[in-house]
């Protein structure tokens, strides 16, 4: 992945709660091809098999897919013991990347969990039903930047729907309530855990260092952890962690010597957390390490392989039985949704400008 992309992708994070910016974040969803949610997947309560799961909530449709499997393994710190349960989604499921809040929809933090719009391919309009959202609400709606996403998450599965909660694990945001937290122990450990900032036009992040020389992994994981159980908190039912692949970009620009193998063991260690307490995961970009990964991580989600043309990759989740959720930016949904069909992604459409607002939503099915 080169600088440029990581600037235009991260566009839709560092907006994320500011203080005076409307926020959301990223939702995945299988969605129904009217306007009712179907089935999302199949849940198992933990320590059950996949033979014995029930039938979860979701959106169902001829074009749904068929329900997937899921796995229960919670253990302590993670949801209610033995009745816990990880929800996987189908192959095909309709997804909708929500960052940026609206007023009209305060009640629930700004996210429009009613948005339904006409597919790429037509017919009538289709809704979503998971939602990858912050795991804070919009900072101006909520007039705080400690707000969790509960009462959208509430909202979501209210209508059947799944929530996938957005957590920023390789760069550390100044918006963030825990922020200080991350300044204290880089000063404390000679300024080891923060690096070059994530780009020029935003200045305020900065790459994290995944190395553990001096106990920086562990920090980070620690910190990782308290927003996880956030997470569970608010009731979300997977996690998306964004930034773990600095690797990828090299010291030039993250202002660290990252490997590829100490990158793998990160985000092995974000994926088992995430199973820890009871919430599927998400890989996030990171296309180099795939092969590696496909095996931990539950669903991809993805920012403009087709605009890159490195979609390839991603197919090794499909093959795996489980889903991609995708979204373009800058290219026309007539210039790739047929080939995103056919490859069974879950592609959509959203602003050029980077920014995800409810709208512009174009799923390609």
């Amino acid at each position: 992945m080169t600088k440029l992309r990581s600037i235009s992708t991260r566009l839709t994070a560092v907006t994320a709660l500011l203080p005076l910016a409307v926020t959301g974040l990223y939702a995945s969803a299988e969605a129904a091809t009217t306007a009712t949610p179907g089935t999302t997947g199949v849940t198992v309560t933990a320590g059950v098999t996949a033979g014995a799961a029930t039938a979860g909530p979701a959106g169902g449709t001829a074009s749904g897919g068929a329900a997937s499997a899921v796995t229960g393994a919670a253990t302590s710190g993670g949801r209610s013991g033995a009745s816990a349960a990880i929800w996987r989604p189908p192959v095909q499921s309709r997804w909708q990347y929500q960052l940026q809040g609206t007023k009209a929809f305060a009640a629930t933090g700004g996210i429009n969990v009613g948005i339904c719009e006409t597919p790429q391919s037509g017919g009538a309009c289709v809704r979503p039903s998971i939602f990858d959202i912050d795991l804070y609400a919009d900072a101006e709606i909520a007039g705080n930047n400690t707000t969790l996403n509960t009462a959208a998450v509430k909202a979501i599965h209210a209508r059947g729907a799944k929530a996938v909660c957005y957590v920023d694990a390789g760069s550390i945001e100044d918006f963030r309530p825990d922020y200080q937290e991350f300044v204290d122990w880089h000063e404390s450990h000679g300024k080891s855990l923060l690096g070059k900032p994530f780009s020029d036009e935003f200045p305020n992040e900065r790459w994290a260092n995944i190395n553990n020389d001096k106990g920086q992994r562990d920090f980070l994981l620690k910190m990782m952890e308290a927003r996880v159980d956030k997470c569970v908190q608010a009731g979300f039912d997977g996690v998306e962690f964004d930034v773990v692949h600095a690797h990828e970009e090299g010291k030039s620009v993250t202002g660290w010597d990252i490997s590829p193998q100490t990158q793998l063991v990160y985000n092995k260690a974000l994926a088992d957390m995430a199973h820890r307490k009871g919430l599927s995961v998400a890989l996030k970009n990171d296309l180099s390490q795939i092969d590696e990964l496909v095996s931990v991580f539950d669903y991809a989600v993805n920012e403009g392989c087709f605009q890159w043309q490195e979609c390839s990759a991603l197919s090794a989740f499909v093959r795996a039985g489980k889903p991609v959720f995708q979204v373009e930016y800058k290219t026309s949904p007539g210039g790739y949704c047929a080939k995103a069909n056919q490859l069974k992604f879950n592609s959509i459409k959203k602003a050029a400008d980077y920014s995800l607002y409810d709208k512009p939503y174009k799923p390609c099915r």
